[in-house]
């Protein structure tokens, strides 16, 4: 007996409750409840987004670690090449890049987001493809890295025009990044 996807219970994201408490109307999307729109409707948010900025939950995204079981960081990042096309090894620290990662016909399995940190890379999926990238990153790399999956961590997107003036408000610091930079801060004592 199959069960079928409507008999599955969605998964919550971090933010779940926030997003009820401010009376959200949730809908499936890729196994989560996720809100659709708030009071004030679509509409308005979509414009006060257009004009000014608007912050999205985007935590049902794959947020995964890769970290060297050698403890040098380039062994991540040529472990990495062995699946995405592109230099990961070339990727500053504090940069990312996009990516494809690839099957081993070099088809594409998914389009994802490299980060280099301090000590390792994060990588950012596609929310229906995580579970199975999970699996494939952990079938191809596990003999060279560790792969840590972070479900209870929240991710944000925010975005519209005036983005970077709010952004400052909470980390003035941010005027000096530049497009694709990746920062660890502190935000309201969260990092």
């Amino acid at each position: 007996m199959t069960v079928s996807s409507a008999d599955t219970p969605l998964k919550r994201t971090p933010l779940h409750r926030l997003h009820v408490e401010l009376a959200a109307r949730m809908v499936p999307f890729a196994g989560y409840a996720m809100p659709v729109q708030y009071r004030n409707g679509i509409l308005k948010e979509h414009l006060h987004v257009r004009a000014a900025a608007g912050l999205f939950d985007v935590s049902h995204m794959g947020q995964f670690e890769i970290r060297p079981l050698s403890g040098r960081g380039e062994d991540a990042a040529r472990a990495l090449e062995s699946v995405v096309p592109m230099d990961v090894l070339g990727i500053e620290r504090g940069r990312q890049r996009y990516a494809l990662l690839t099957n081993d016909q070099g088809g594409i399995r998914d389009d994802l987001m490299i980060a280099k940190l301090d000590d390792h890379l994060l990588i950012v999926a596609n929310a229906a493809c995580k579970d199975a990238d999970e699996i494939y990153l952990r079938e191809m790399l596990s003999n060279q890295c560790e792969i840590v999956r972070h479900d209870d961590r929240a991710l944000l997107a925010l975005q519209g025009p005036l983005a970077e003036a709010v952004l400052t408000e909470f980390i003035p610091d941010v005027r000096s990044m530049r497009f694709m930079d990746v920062r660890s801060v502190k935000i309201m004592g969260a990092d």
